[in-house]
């Protein structure tokens, strides 16, 4: 039984006659392949990377287990038609906090025909691509069971500045995620830190791209997962880091991928700063006054 993603918050998105990814009640993800050549592309990088014996074991738990390929019945009805058939990442998960995030300060691989360079350069340009190394495609947040989803539309993500990632990526770990509260970080040390959270995971991806050599990523996403009432619950927060989308993978051919390392290490810093002043004003917080456990907001140390 396929049916249209509860969680999809980037890419083409099925419904309405559009053609997009379906889900199944096994935990697969039906990507329907592109027509022109980024669909073989990214067969062949799937394909590729499953057989690599030089890829270790602890990387390739960052990428969707790859299924093959089958012809299924298409989201917008035109028939049977081609599909990758990958890990449902989000199966299992009943409310996740998503974040999609582009990495790379260019997004256009070398073999890229000129007009589809200089489309992607106006992109990078007057998003946050070229001044972070990085960019936010979509992302919802879970408040609550009243609430629901925090959830903004991509017009308002494509205009985020630098100062709006930083807030959003504050907002990914509060428990006060809606739009104009000030995010109070009280996850950040359940998500983003400990020997399993986003940033150990980042970290173990960083020391492989700061040596491998095999493949150039292109336009690909980190895809950053938690689940908030875990942690309330005082369970795992099912923190989770994952590369997905690689129509656009080349060959490394013995060279570092030193664009996407670039955006990998921004985002890093990034989610540092986050714990760091988490941290420390938590610190703060039990001097002043040990019976309340208060998080400061402001990341201001000096106040």
């Amino acid at each position: 039984m396929l049916k249209v993603p509860n969680h999809q918050v980037a890419g083409h998105q099925a419904g309405d006659g559009k053609l997009g990814p379906l889900v199944d009640d096994s935990g697969h993800f039906c990507k329907p392949l592109q027509s022109d050549d980024r669909g073989s592309k990214e067969v062949f990088f799937y394909t590729s990377f499953s057989s690599n014996t030089n890829i270790p074991n602890h990387i390739r738990r960052f990428f969707p287990t790859f299924h093959g390929t089958q012809l299924i019945e298409a989201s917008n009805g035109s028939g049977k038609q081609p599909h990758l058939v990958l890990q449902d990442i989000f199966f299992g998960r009943l409310n996740p906090s998503i974040m999609d995030i582009k990495i790379g300060s260019r997004t256009w691989d070398p073999e890229a025909s000129e007009d589809y360079i200089q489309k992607c350069f106006m992109k990078d340009t007057k998003r946050s691509s070229l001044a972070l190394g990085f960019r936010i495609d979509g992302l919802q947040i879970y408040e609550s069971e009243g609430s629901g989803f925090w959830k903004p539309d991509r017009q308002l993500i494509h205009e985020f500045t630098a100062e709006d990632v930083r807030l959003v990526l504050r907002k990914f770990v509060s428990s006060n995620s809606s739009a104009g509260v000030d995010p109070d970080c009280t996850f950040a040390s359940t998500v983003y830190g400990g020997s399993g959270g986003i940033l150990a995971q980042l970290l173990e991806l960083k020391e492989w791209f700061e040596h491998q050599t095999i493949f150039h990523f292109y336009s690909c996403s980190v895809l950053m997962v938690c689940e908030k009432e875990s942690v309330v619950k005082e369970m795992s927060s099912g923190a989770e880091v994952k590369l997905v989308d690689f129509a656009h993978v080349v060959e490394g051919k013995g060279i570092i991928d030193h664009n996407f390392l670039g955006g990998l290490c921004s985002l890093i810093k990034f989610i540092s700063e986050i714990l760091t002043c988490s941290d420390v004003h938590t610190a703060k917080a039990s001097l002043q006054d040990p019976r309340k456990n208060y998080i400061y907001t402001n990341c201001d140390t000096d106040n």
